[in-house]
């Protein structure tokens, strides 16, 4: 079977840079040995093991674009750039009829769903690429529509930690107050409680010194309104490598839905999990 070709954008970012490590170990993809970049990035190349990766930034990616499509016809690219670039990548990618796997958070997510609608691409966006945790989502989403109202009168509670370099709120965390307001319980983003002071992760949350710089975890708290009762759910993720089995599932998944003639259509990593 012939190989995914796959362009990772991002780099050096770290967690561009681990899925770009991730692709050229496994054998069913190709990396193409160019990203593209930020128009901060002062460096022209990066390494990956042995190859050596071009980065492109905003004013030369239009030619070099176009010069890739020529060169290897067919490939995927994943996105893992800043928030505030999201829907400017995007619709980079819809203007060059790119398909692509996007696990970057922010932006305008509606803007972004017609973008990729209407260019006639397809593309896995997801806020997490984390597999379990999309399988936690997924069972958060089945309680709020099976049991609404479920938890009627108690109060919530949600604190997440990221590394200091993290731009903005946790989209797990904004995706997760849409079931618990379902299952009954008022609240809005602006509640969440977010950590990104190093000290105070490291002591005060206990979180491993050696993951400070790469870590998500995130805790939500239920109360009874009489304080009797207590529901907690947590998961904490330290260092980056469970966000890459489900990036690399994601690819094969589009391609193969590429394959088989998908136009148009947006895909989550509900999808992935149910299609794989």
């Amino acid at each position: 079977m012939d190989r995914i070709k796959v362009m990772v954008n991002g780099m050096p970012g770290n967690m561009a840079s681990n899925i770009a490590k991730h692709v050229l170990n496994d054998d069913r993809f190709e990396l193409i040995p160019l990203s593209l970049t930020g128009p901060e990035i002062l460096e022209k190349e990066y390494n990956i093991a042995s190859v050596c990766i071009s980065l492109i930034n905003p004013e030369q990616r239009n030619e070099a674009i176009k010069t890739l499509k020529k060169k290897e016809n067919n490939f995927i690219s994943v996105d893992y750039t800043h928030p505030l670039a999201v829907n400017s990548n995007a619709e980079f990618f819809c203007n060059n009829f790119l398909p692509f796997v996007m696990g970057t958070t922010g932006g305008d997510r509606k803007k972004l769903e017609d973008a990729i609608i209407s260019s006639g691409i397809c593309a896995v966006i997801a806020p997490n690429m984390a597999k379990q945790i999309v399988g936690f989502q997924a069972m958060m989403e089945y309680a709020s529509k099976t049991f609404p109202d479920l938890f009627n009168g108690y109060t919530l509670t949600i604190k997440e930690s990221h590394q200091k370099g993290k731009a903005d709120t946790s989209g797990t965390a904004r995706a997760m107050i849409g079931y618990f307001n379902k299952l009954g319980i008022p609240f809005n983003d602006y509640q969440i409680i977010m950590e990104r002071d190093p000290e105070n992760q490291k002591e005060i949350w206990g979180i491993p010194e050696e993951f400070i710089k790469g870590h998500g975890w995130h805790t939500y708290t239920l109360v009874s309104g009489d304080k009797t009762v207590k529901f907690e759910f947590t998961h904490n993720i330290n260092g980056r490598d469970v966000y890459v089995a489900g990036t690399l599932d994601a690819i094969v998944y589009l391609n193969n839905r590429i394959n088989e003639g998908a136009k148009g259509k947006i895909f989550s990593m509900i999808d992935v999990l149910k299609g794989i």
